[in-house]
């Protein structure tokens, strides 16, 4: 089952094509890397699939629906997480997983906070101004506050970029855990081409808006006879 199908999606920010003619699908439970060099689309596409950009033209169904049509009830099954999303800081940490639990009708706010705080280790954060974190603990925050509705589909944006190697090696191995075990659909994004081989069951690759290749990373590793997925993103952004 696709949970996500995109068809022909254009987006034109006045003349600047940022994503054109895209399509793709992503099945159930399944870990798709959306791949590129910066101002690719990547982010745009991203945008789009949160209803937070119209597209130019083309269509984006999520669980069947299309988004532009069913948004609050796309919107209330999926989560979004990047570090370079800030919360407000003059808020604790409680208080900004409190507030987004109430935004999505969490039941027992307070007992799913205190579960999800256990599982990525950010108990003693809790209590602590959201201002005075570092990058990694906000990186481990916004983590937290994307799993408090359970999503189907969960949207990962560098998720692990400012964490140190051994804590994202651990949110990586978290991860793949939390996805077998509720069986999550994740689109990923990452220029650590070592997480994406870890993590990722397929790929995309776009360059200049358009999708130039795609496939599993061993695929795409044997068909371009690089030795890994970090010389086969070289090669691709460089012949594009």
């Amino acid at each position: 089952m696709a949970i996500v199908e995109i068809k022909n999606l254009v987006k034109r920010f006045d003349k600047f094509v940022a994503v054109n003619d895209v399509s793709f699908e992503i099945q159930e439970g399944e870990t798709l890397g959306l791949l590129g060099p910066n101002g690719a689309g990547k982010t745009t596409t991203i945008q789009a699939l949160l209803d937070l950009v119209t597209p130019t033209s083309g269509s984006i169904k999520i669980f069947g629906k299309e988004i532009s049509e069913n948004r609050s009830e796309i919107l209330g099954q999926i989560n979004f997480s990047s570090p370079y999303v800030a919360l407000p800081g003059n808020l604790k940490v409680w208080e900004n997983l409190s507030i987004f639990a109430g935004l999505y009708g969490i039941k027992n706010p307070k007992q799913k906070i205190e579960e999800l705080a256990e599982i990525f280790k950010i108990k003693d954060l809790l209590p602590k101004m959201t201002s005075n974190l570092s990058t990694g603990q906000m990186t481990r925050l916004n983590l937290t506050k994307a799993m408090l509705n359970d999503p189907k589909l969960l949207l990962l944006d560098e998720p692990t970029s400012s964490l140190d190697p051994d804590i994202a090696d651990k949110y990586r191995k978290l991860l793949k855990k939390i996805q077998k075990e509720r069986n999550l659909t994740i689109l990923y994004t990452s220029h650590n081409m070592l997480e994406i081989e870890e993590i990722c069951d397929r790929v995309i690759f776009l360059n200049k808006g358009k999708i130039t290749d795609n496939g599993t990373p061993q695929q795409l590793i044997k068909k371009y006879g690089r030795k890994d997925l970090n010389d086969v993103f070289l090669a691709i952004a460089r012949e594009t």
